[in-house]
């Protein structure tokens, strides 16, 4: 791959990385009968494991595949913050952490029996006010020091100030990629590149029915936020990329796919560190494409190192 940055250019690559950090935790256990309360199978927890989820599992991709990362969120100030923290400490990724006592760290915890996923539970709550608010400041001071900024939002409450954030990236030069939730994508105005699925892209868009009316409406909402970029990832399908020059698409790595969960993290932090490197879109979208393939190869929320991606 010629586009390829070296392990030097990578480990001198810095990506801030804003948005809603999660705890992931899993329980492991066997299934060997039915509840005779109700029919649901009993679960024997065997095994424990905790992950970063979230924006936070964005900033340990990135730190994975050699770039330095920092993250900058807003956590409670409960148990499962403590654990987030040790867990970021011990994969080397910087913090600007906020704390806000009203806020429950969101913890998503998932019942695993017979190697699949039985049930999952979320543990979190809505902040009634702006949460990184007070952390734009912390914002303005790390920017100079970092090569990229990507916006992590899970649509969890903490990117309402994103615009002012995009604007003072964009200032400075910095390229900004945005990985979208919801319905209104105004905020994410002016930013380098958005990566949406086709579900996230479609309740924008609405659901086209070929890949004519895809290309016009993508290239349509891409113009009217002022991005560079607005990169599609379609599973099976692999990515498209619209940008100023039209449509780069890439194939899907046929491999096979365990499970998808964080595969989009995964996309957007090699997409980011590319960037860092000083890489354009149309040359980080093929290596991106390759990193999101190793991923659904692997179980849960994981990460893709160099030498997976470049040896």
């Amino acid at each position: 791959m010629h586009a390829a940055p070296s392990i030097a250019q990578l480990q001198a690559a810095r990506v801030l990385v804003v948005g809603d950090a999660m705890l992931d935790r899993y329980w492991f256990g066997t299934v060997d009968r039915i509840s005779p309360e109700a029919p649901v199978p009993i679960v024997r927890v065997e095994r424990e494991e905790e992950r970063l989820g979230g924006a936070a599992n964005v900033a340990l991709n990135v730190q994975a595949l050699g770039a330095r990362a920092t993250l900058l969120t807003v956590v409670g100030q409960d148990a499962a913050a403590r654990t987030l923290d040790a867990l970021l400490a011990q994969a080397g990724v910087a913090t600007l952490l906020g704390t806000d006592p009203q806020l429950h760290t969101i913890v998503k915890l998932r019942v695993i029996g017979r190697s699949q996923q039985l049930l999952r539970v979320d543990f979190e709550n809505l902040p009634n006010h702006e949460v990184l608010a007070g952390m734009l400041g912390n914002f303005e001071q790390a920017l100079p020091a970092h090569d990229a900024v990507l916006f992590s939002d899970y649509g969890k409450g903490g990117l309402t100030h994103i615009p002012r954030m995009i604007a003072l990236a964009r200032a400075q030069g910095r390229p900004v990629l945005i990985d979208p939730k919801g319905s209104d994508y105004s905020r994410y105005a002016g930013a380098t590149v958005i990566t949406p699925n086709r579900a996230e892209l479609a309740q924008v868009i609405g659901t086209w029915t070929s890949e004519a009316q895809l290309h016009e409406r993508a290239q349509n909402l891409r113009q009217s936020l002022e991005l560079d970029g607005l990169l599609l990832t379609r599973s099976e399908e692999g990515m498209s990329l619209f940008d100023a020059a039209g449509h780069a698409q890439v194939p899907a790595q046929a491999r096979e796919v365990f499970d998808v969960t964080g595969a989009g993290d995964t996309v957007i932090a090699s997409l980011a560190a590319m960037l860092a490197c000083g890489l354009g879109l149309r040359e980080a979208l093929p290596i991106a494409n390759r990193a999101g393939g190793i991923v659904v190869g692997k179980f849960g929320t994981a990460t893709v190192g160099y030498e997976e991606l470049f040896g």
